[in-house]
């Protein structure tokens, strides 16, 4: 089965879960968005108000932050995969449930194994803290760990993890946009060590 077809088929499950109650709250899941060929991911943590509405991550102001940091290191959505911790918004945008977490992430699990990114970029608290756990790492707090490199072997091979704030804390704290914008530097030094763009 191809890479496509698979990923195809991961979306057809998130559309039919109801493995926890988000599924009556949502309007559309967000799967996720990009080239299933990447060499990066992007994970956030939940889809907010704009996402649930199109069904696309990062959409409303915190996805403009996001494209305008692409931009600073010359890439595009289309050159990344962008993903959630959670494919369906939670009311309110309230925080991801440990157990929402526990049940929705095999899904981006899945996404992971297919894409076999060389650099995984989870952004904010939960998503870096989940993806952390997942690889065997110590989790500190975002604060201590935005923009640093740390490496993981896998069975894919070697993964390079970068930290980032999640781009909605810089729709209310201009500072941590110019944060944002240089800890994104440790990606394009990244790429171009590996010669990835």
């Amino acid at each position: 089965m191809s890479k496509k077809q698979e990923m195809k088929n991961v979306a057809d499950l998130v559309k039919n879960c109801k493995k926890c109650d988000l599924w009556k709250t949502r309007t559309k899941p967000v799967i996720g968005e990009g080239s299933e060929d990447a060499n990066i991911i992007f994970i956030g943590e939940a889809p907010g108000y704009n996402e649930d509405r199109q069904g696309l991550p990062f959409v409303g102001k915190a996805g403009g932050i996001l494209d305008q940091s692409l931009d600073s290191i010359g890439l595009q959505r289309q050159d990344v995969y962008i993903a959630n911790i959670l494919k369906c918004r939670p009311p309110k945008n309230r925080n991801p449930l440990k157990s929402e977490v526990d049940i929705c992430t095999g899904y981006l699990n899945k996404q992971i194994e297919l894409i076999q990114p060389e650099v995984i970029i989870p952004l904010g608290n939960f998503a870096t803290s989940y993806i952390f756990e997942k690889f065997g790492l110590k989790y500190d707090k975002i604060s201590n760990v935005h923009g640093r490199i740390f490496q993981v072997s896998t069975i894919f091979g070697n993964i390079k993890i970068i930290p980032m704030y999640h781009p909605a804390v810089a729709t209310y704290n201009p500072n941590t946009k110019d944060i944002l914008i240089e800890d994104f530097k440790s990606i394009q030094t990244t790429l171009e060590k590996r010669c990835l763009f």
